[in-house]
């Protein structure tokens, strides 16, 4: 059985390097002081915007206040993420968020005050040559001015923050901190550690009977607890729904999609897509089943590799080594900078006891672009560092090609540069094989993303369509309720060679993103609009690569999204990027079933 070595015990070169951004906690507190210092200054610049002077002086003190802010933010929750057992740091990490509130509190005033501007103010402001940089940003504003509240709203909206996170703050803890799981059996009788971190191993394994315990004990585990979990969510879809109304949104999807001016026919036209073409999952688990050769196919068999091959296990640096070759279609300047990342302290390598779970990328504008894994070897480990990179990528190129007021870019398009990066690097690996077994297991392994990615994030979209629009209709969901509508989609997703196993119904307790409403869907697009980019660099070589750093890595939010994407060269507004995705889906199995002579 696995143990977990303490974070006090993880060698220095397997962490992440935050030094850069502070050496120490008393550097840390230097900052902090002075972000209250100009948090408190920052009521005095209410009421004097009344021109484009005044204007760029507001901006130039709101940069440098955010900015800081942001950067102790990002510090305290990496530290707290780093073992969120450690009560000092889960401080750190309150510290930053209640710094947020209290900022967004004294700033409340400025959205209302310079859409108050009159028509004439407001365009003289546009017009003049030292507000050029801001103008786009302005114009943004100004197509939101319908959903902004007056000053005495917004200070009374921004001074909840902390309360109104209080939800998501609440499961995080719970589910990386509080929560344990007992320990599973495989066939022999020998233990195993289950954690949010090693269900995703455990799940994958060859030996059945592990699988089954996993997956009933993980899912059971959080189903003790679901009347708690249920109040939880429903209480956070709640505070969106009451704001999506107060701010005059049509519904809660509005309120999610309008502020980057993606059309709400994109979300809905990816669910009615994915609906339409169920039949390719259906024959997935079909071909599945046969393949394992299985009498019944459960939940529990879907992530089951197919071949041995599926079970190679890699040190980090063989990782690396990978995901140079595989990405090599990016060019030259992409691989310099991707190879520096590695090697300069962006990457906190692997699981250690209080940990968070999975992987993420994180950072702002005046800190590396970092990143959290558990690696542990497996191929879908080396799938996930190359993800993860994909969006440091994107935030390196981005913030040092924009200012810093479009130096980010929308979550709209946060999964597009992760996912372009792991379609070229599977694309490479399944060309080079020779092996049949393995290339069976990298093919398998393509067929699994589009599952999870496009598939299963688009059941998870239909979940939140579906609970927040019986919320909006004054319907109150209890804990059945969630899981029936979970169980209902997945019998439907999966179709009638899959067996739902009971426990499934609790799975919904345990995604953390639908604490951030309408996120998921973008899953589905950001890997369709990857998959037009990979094919395109893939089939055009290094011009298109470089189009696609120039136009869309290096874009940040100097655009709406989907024009960032039309200068791309892709247009997610039609329901073709997606299309083409299960297109290649079909193909894969297709691909899939020749190696095993069932075509």
């Amino acid at each position: 059985m696995k143990e977990l070595q303490k974070r006090s015990d993880v060698r220095a070169q397997d962490q992440w390097d935050l030094t850069p951004v502070y050496a120490d906690l008393a550097a840390y507190e230097t900052d902090f002081a002075r972000a209250k210092k100009l948090i408190g200054e920052f009521g005095s610049l209410k009421g004097t915007i009344r021109d484009a002077a005044s204007y760029l002086r507001f901006a130039q003190i709101e940069e440098e206040t955010e900015r800081l802010i942001s950067k102790l933010f990002v510090y305290g929750n990496l530290k707290y993420n780093e073992d969120m057992t450690n009560q000092a740091m889960q401080t750190l990490n309150q510290k930053g968020r209640a710094l947020f509130t209290e900022y967004g509190t004294v700033s409340a005033f400025a959205e209302p005050e310079i859409l108050a501007l009159p028509d004439e103010v407001f365009e003289e402001i546009l017009a003049a040559p030292e507000v050029e940089a801001y103008r786009f940003h302005l114009e943004r504003k100004r197509n939101l001015k319908k959903h902004i509240l007056s000053n005495e709203q917004e200070e009374v909206m921004a001074a909840f923050g902390d309360v109104r996170s209080a939800s998501q703050s609440a499961v995080g803890i719970f589910s990386n901190a509080e929560l344990s799981f007992p320990d599973v059996e495989d066939e022999t009788g020998k233990k195993h550690l289950l954690t949010n971190g090693s269900y995703g191993q455990l799940i994958k394994s060859k030996d059945r009977t592990l699988r089954r315990n996993a997956f009933e004990t993980l899912h059971r585990t959080y189903g003790a607890t679901e009347n708690t979990l249920a109040f939880l969510l429903t209480t956070n879809m709640k505070d969106w729904i009451i704001e999506a109304r107060l701010r005059h949104y049509e519904n809660s999807v509005e309120k999610a999609l309008k502020p980057n001016n993606i059309p709400v026919a994109v979300f809905y036209q990816s669910i009615e897509t994915i609906n339409d073409h169920l039949d390719l999952l259906h024959r997935y688990v079909g071909l599945k089943k046969r393949i394992l050769g299985l009498d019944e196919m459960h939940l529990y068999d879907l992530y089951v590799p197919l071949a041995e091959a599926g079970q190679d296990r890699y040190t980090f640096e063989q990782g690396v080594e990978m995901a140079m070759q595989g990405l090599k279609p990016m060019g030259e300047e992409y691989m310099a900078a991707f190879h520096a990342g590695v090697e300069n302290g962006w990457i906190d390598k692997y699981e250690n006891v209080g940990k968070r779970s999975g992987a993420y990328s994180s950072g702002v504008y005046d800190t590396m672009p970092y990143i959290s894994l558990n690696f542990d070897g497996t191929m879908s480990d080396v799938s996930t560092f190359v993800h993860e990179m994909g969006h440091s990528m994107h935030s390196f190129y981005s913030r040092g090609n924009q200012p810093y007021i479009y130096g980010n870019y929308s979550i709209f398009l946060a999964e597009v540069a992760s996912t372009c990066n792991e379609k070229l690097l599977i694309h490479h690996l399944i060309g080079k094989e020779t092996d049949r077994d393995k290339r069976i297991a990298l093919i398998n392994q393509e067929l699994e993303q589009v599952r999870t990615t496009v598939y299963r994030q688009l059941m998870f979209a239909e979940f939140e369509k579906v609970t927040h629009e019986r919320l909006e209709a004054g319907e109150q969901l209890n804990a059945g309720d969630l899981d029936q509508i979970w169980l209902d989609l997945n019998r439907k997703f999966f179709g009638e060679d899959m067996v739902i196993d009971e426990a499934i119904k609790y799975e919904w307790a345990r995604i953390p993103h639908f604490y951030n409403d309408f996120y998921v869907y973008q899953y589905a697009t950001g890997y369709a609009m990857a998959s037009s980019f990979a094919r395109t660099i893939l089939h055009e070589g290094t011009q298109a690569a470089q189009r696609y750093i120039d136009k869309f890595l290096k874009a940040g939010s100097s655009k709406y999204p989907v024009d960032v994407m039309k200068d791309a060269g892709v247009d997610i507004t039609t329901p073709q990027p997606l299309q083409d995705t299960l297109k290649d889906f079909s193909e894969l199995m297709d691909q899939l079933e020749r190696e095993y002579g069932l075509a």
